[in-house]
Order: C-alpha cells, then sequence, then structure tokens
C-alpha cells in the first residue's frame, strides 16, 4: 500500500510539472507571437509612410500643377501647359508656392500609404490562401488577376481610411493668394469644412475615388509584381543579378506599372477633384467664369455629363501630362523604397511572396 501511495503520488507530481511546464510554454508563446506580430505589423506600417512619403515630396510641383490644370476656370485659362504652369507659379508664388498643399498631401498619403502596402500584403496571403484551398495544389502561387484583386481591395481600404485628408489636400492646393477665402492650414480647413458643408461634405467624391482606385492601385501591384515576376523566372533581357533585379530595373517596372494604372482611372480622378469643390462657396472663381452659374454636381454620373458637355471630352484628361510625369518617378520610387526600407528593418516578407 505504501509503495502504491509513493508512486501514486510521484505520478500526481510528475503531472503537476508537465503541466506547469506546458503552462509556462504557452505563457512564453503568448507574449513572443504577438509581440513578434506586433513589430512586424509596425516595420511594414512603416516602410509603406516612408515610401509614401518620399514619393509624394519629390513629385509635389507637379502634383499641384495637376490639381490646377483639373479645375483651373475654362474661361479664364491661367495654366496652358505644365511647364508654363510651373514657371507661372515660380514667378508670382516663388519656391513654397511649387510645395504648396504638400504637408497636407504627405499627412494624407503616409497613412495612405503604411495602409495601402500593408493591406495588400495581408489581402494576397488571403487570397492565396483561398485560391490553395480552392484548386488544392498548395505550390499554387498569385496569378495577375489574384494581384488585381488583392491591389483593389488594399487600393479601397487605404483610400477610405484617409479620404477627407484628400479632399481637404485638394482645397488647399487649389487655393492662391488670390482666393477670396484662404484655409490657413489642414486643421482649419477641416473645422471649416465640417462647420459650414457638414460631414458628408468630408466624402464628397469618394464613390468616383473608390471606382478610380480599383484600375489605378490594383493595375499598380499587379503589373508590378507580374513584370518583376516574369523578368526574374525568364530573365529574357538578362537584368537579373544573383537571382535579383537591380533597383535601375525595379523602378523601371513601377514606372510601367503606373502609367498604365494612372491612363485608365484618370478620367475619374478629374471627377473626384471637381466633386471635392462642390459646396465651397469660393470654387467658382476657380471653376466657373464669371457671370457663370455656380459649381453644382448632383453626382458622378452629373459631374461627368456637364463637363464633357461644357468642355468637351479632353477635359476628362486635364493634367494628364503633369501627372504622367509625376507618376512614372512617384510609383517606381514608392515601390522600391518600400522593398529597401524593408529590407533594412529586417522584415522578410515581400509583398511578391
Amino acid at each position: 500500500m505504501a509503495s502504491e501511495d509513493v508512486k501514486s503520488t510521484e505520478s500526481a507530481a510528475v503531472s503537476t510539472i508537465v503541466n506547469l511546464a506546458e503552462e509556462a510554454k504557452l505563457a512564453r508563446e503568448g507574449v513572443k507571437a504577438p509581440s513578434y506580430a506586433v513589430l512586424s505589423i509596425c516595420k511594414s506600417l512603416f516602410a509603406g509612410g516612408v515610401a509614401g512619403g518620399v514619393s509624394r515630396t519629390a513629385v509635389a510641383p507637379l502634383e499641384r500643377m495637376k490639381i490646377l490644370l483639373q479645375v483651373q476656370n475654362p474661361h479664364n485659362i491661367k495654366y496652358s501647359g505644365t511647364v508654363q504652369g510651373l514657371k507661372y507659379i515660380w514667378r508670382t508664388e516663388g519656391l513654397r508656392g511649387l510645395f504648396k498643399g504638400n504637408g497636407t498631401n504627405c499627412a494624407r498619403i503616409v497613412p495612405n500609404s503604411a495602409v495601402k502596402f500593408f493591406s495588400y500584403e495581408q489581402a494576397s496571403k488571403g487570397i492565396l490562401y483561398m485560391y490553395r484551398q480552392q484548386t488544392g495544389n498548395e505550390n499554387a502561387q498569385l496569378t495577375p488577376v489574384l494581384r488585381l484583386g488583392a491591389g483593389a481591395t488594399a487600393g479601397i481600404i487605404a483610400m477610405s481610411a484617409t479620404y477627407p485628408m484628400d479632399m481637404v489636400r485638394g482645397r488647399l492646393t487649389v487655393q492662391t493668394a488670390n482666393s477670396p477665402y484662404q484655409y490657413r492650414g489642414i486643421a482649419h480647413a477641416l473645422s471649416t469644412v465640417l462647420r459650414e458643408e457638414g460631414p458628408r461634405a468630408l466624402y464628397r467624391g469618394w464613390l468616383p475615388s473608390v471606382i478610380g482606385v480599383v484600375p489605378y492601385v490594383g493595375l499598380n501591384f499587379a503589373v508590378y509584381e507580374s513584370l518583376k515576376d516574369w523578368l526574374v523566372k525568364d530573365n529574357p533581357f538578362g537584368l537579373v543579378e544573383n537571382n535579383e533585379l537591380t533597383i535601375i530595373t525595379r523602378l523601371s517596372c513601377g514606372a510601367i506599372a503606373g502609367t498604365v494604372g494612372q491612363t485608365i482611372a484618370y478620367p475619374l480622378d478629374v471627377i473626384r477633384r471637381r466633386m471635392q469643390m462642390v459646396g465651397w462657396k469660393d470654387a467658382s472663381s476657380v471653376v466657373t467664369g464669371e457671370g457663370r452659374s455656380k459649381l453644382e454636381y448632383n453626382g458622378m454620373v452629373d459631374a461627368f455629363r456637364k463637363t464633357v458637355r461644357h468642355e468637351g471630352f479632353g477635359a476628362l484628361y486635364k493634367g494628364l501630362v503633369p501627372n504622367s510625369v509625376k507618376v512614372v518617378p512617384s510609383i517606381a520610387i514608392a515601390f522600391v523604397t518600400y522593398e529597401m526600407v524593408k529590407d533594412v528593418l529586417g522584415v522578410e516578407f515581400r509583398i511578391s511572396d
């Protein structure tokens, strides 16, 4: 009996020790796993934010020129082209004029870019997992169409999360020294719009923005990643070094991706800008002529119809030249900067995985 009691006691002690060890292990894993995940998420968001800030600041003068061309008064043309427009801004407003609205733009694009790249990574993982489950092929990879879907998802999430900043940025960029009413900055513009036009005004033009972001961001990611995969696997031009593409080659892939996406989505960007001016009582001095009716659109379709009827189909591509010149380096710099920052931070996951 004594022997059995001892064995029972030993067995209970061993069981207790094993249970405690397992609990300690789970506790350690419970602490480490979330902390690692949070750190990885923060690094990814930081890399995306840096990529957005660097790329947009590099092309800020062209971004302002594009918006001014999109919304300028068709009956009182100030800017006849990109070069003339930039010279006019330099002459009348100086260096600061070329970068007007860039602070607001960066305040919007940094979180937008961070959310966009991170959302693309997560959407790609989710879509790839479902695709492998559906096909039963554990080695399946993302196709261009699936990348397009992941990019579109990321674009919609990022656009929706930061849209009020984009709306305010558009107004700050358009106003000049001669504008009847001056927004003094981001906070003042946001509070003024909320007070005078209501909270819904902050999302005016959201629908064409979302529709436009699907082909734009979707194609950016799909074309960029597909081009990289093709070049690495087939190496048709001998551009691969140590199974990696050079920075110049990656910049070229980003430039091609940006050009394709923005050309297809550009008319929706013009309509979005014009709809953002609706409700601003002084917008008529910018967009419409003297003695003309005030700026009014009843929706996206109405904005398309009125723009084409009064200014012709070409109005949907106003500012395309400076936008093209801007997009080529901007998208390219964003993709490459993102990848380089992630390499520096030691984040293993790449958007092509």
